[in-house]
């Protein structure tokens, strides 16, 4: 007999977003960020929370998914839509993503990274992406130039307003100390 699918809401920092726990895995690692519905097309599952009222960000983690309220969003609605949209799509058997994305390179397996750069992904594997993901957000590397470190927040980060805090006093912080080459970290 499956396991029953279970949806569990959890509060972030971040009042545009809520961040709903499954128990089942959609990723192994990582995160998929869809902004707006048009992004959707390699996951059916966010496709189907997109269907939902007042929904205008999709973030699919390991075991968890951020959704951003839009504007004319009713939480209420939201709150008790996408649990039952969420198991029934599970029990479906669909997969969550596309054959073409789960495929997809990765920025790692193209191309050559510096030492710098390969230290400070292992931080933000490691150390950053796993608290972040708590909060029900994602940072992801962008770039190294010139001291300065380029990084995507998503989900529940992009918009949160203690974003720029976390960055500065946590990412920015551990990074500096871990690495001297690195002098600041900008949000892309």
């Amino acid at each position: 007999m499956t396991e029953p699918v279970t949806v569990t809401l959890e509060f972030t920092p971040n009042p545009n977003t809520l961040k709903f726990v499954v128990n089942r895995k959609f990723l192994d690692r990582g995160a998929a960020n869809f902004t707006d519905s048009s992004t959707a097309s390699d996951s059916p599952l966010a496709q189907k929370i997109f269907q939902i009222k007042g929904i205008a960000g999709v973030m699919i983690g390991t075991n968890f998914i951020t959704i951003t309220k839009a504007n004319e969003g009713d939480w209420d609605v939201i709150a008790d839509s996408v649990p039952k949209s969420v198991e029934a799509f599970v029990l479906s058997g669909t997969p969550y993503f596309t054959e073409e994305w789960l495929n997809r390179p990765t920025p790692q397996s193209s191309g050559e990274i510096s030492e710098i750069e390969q230290k400070i992904r292992e931080i933000l594997d490691n150390e950053i992406r796993p608290a972040v993901a708590m909060d029900g957000g994602d940072i992801t590397f962008g770039r190294f130039e010139d001291g300065i470190v380029y990084l995507h927040l998503q989900g529940a980060c992009s918009s949160c307003p203690s974003s720029i805090a976390t960055l500065k006093m946590g990412v920015e912080t551990r990074l500096k100390e871990a690495i001297p080459e690195v002098k600041e970290v900008v949000q892309v």
